[in-house]
């Protein structure tokens, strides 16, 4: 079976209320920036990297938080994504606009309205859990 591994994190901010930076893919669903791991990256440089590319933003990785989900694509392929959290620190919002339609700043609610997959929405609940319990890192 062959073996993919892609790493990505879930990016928290606060203005009136918490929110956290969703993408749509060119296909249409709503997930969280991510993206296969290149030569020698270690995980976080590969998350850190397909943010930057993929939204134009630059992050920060909050160490706390490490967890993958598992999951087959097609037949004969399983993939494993590593998700971090983390906040913005910089750069400027600009959609990749070979891979991703859309990027949007959204509330808890609507992020749970969005999010297509359901190991997406598992990983979201397992970041909010930690954002709550780890809220001044993110401030």
């Amino acid at each position: 079976m062959k073996q993919e591994k892609s790493c990505g994190a879930l990016l928290f901010r606060i203005k009136e209320e918490p929110q956290v930076l969703m993408i749509r893919q060119v296909q249409g669903h709503w997930c969280f920036p991510k993206g296969h791991v290149e030569k020698d990256e270690t995980e976080e440089e590969t998350a850190l990297r397909e943010i930057r590319e993929e939204t134009g933003l630059k992050a920060s990785i909050n160490k706390g938080f490490r967890e993958t989900l598992g999951y087959s694509p097609k037949e004969g392929v399983y993939k494993e994504v590593v998700y971090f959290a983390g906040t913005v620190k910089g750069g400027k919002k600009k959609v990749q606009e070979e891979e991703l339609s859309e990027i949007r700043w959204v509330n808890f609610e609507k992020a749970r309205e969005l999010v297509t997959y359901a190991n997406d929405a598992e990983m979201f609940e397992k970041a909010v859990r930690y954002f709550e319990e780890h809220i001044e890192e993110f401030e």
